[in-house]
């Protein structure tokens, strides 16, 4: 067994078998939810350098990591996976699955640290600002 997926609000866990897995309503995906919002075959899970991976399937609903609709996505152990209006946590262990770069620290500021545009490189400075703020004074006379 390659972990488990576990209903959030209570359930049955799903197991894991195999590292490619089908999520969705047909009966010829691998983990069958027999629910309205979920697609026929809505996501995959794949099990990539010890670490599962998800990917949305152009479902009508979309496919959710930690309250976030994703296309692609890695996920982490405890991350909650939402198919349609369904959520489930996922518990592996990626050193058991021959993870070699385990998970990296976030730095203290987390990610609001720094803009989105600063970390994709396209932040515009001009010449001369600097990362602090200054006030300009008007001077008396």
């Amino acid at each position: 067994m390659f972990g488990e997926l576990i209903p959030v609000g209570g359930g049955d866990s799903i197991p894991l078998l195999k590292p490619l897995l089908k999520i969705g309503r047909r009966e010829s995906a691998d983990i069958v939810l027999r629910f309205p919002n979920v697609s026929g075959i809505h996501c995959e899970l794949t099990l990539i350098d010890g670490f599962w991976t998800v990917t949305d399937l152009r479902s009508s609903n979309g496919t959710k990591v930690n309250g976030t609709r994703i296309t692609e996505q890695r996920l982490q152990p405890g991350d909650k996976l939402g198919v349609g209006r369904h959520v489930f946590e996922i518990a592996y262990e990626p050193s058991r699955l021959g993870a070699t770069d385990l998970f990296t620290e976030q730095s203290p500021d987390g990610v609001f640290g720094s803009s989105l545009l600063s970390k994709a490189g396209l932040e515009h400075r001009p010449s001369g600002a600097t990362d602090s703020p200054q006030r300009s004074r008007r001077q008396s006379t």
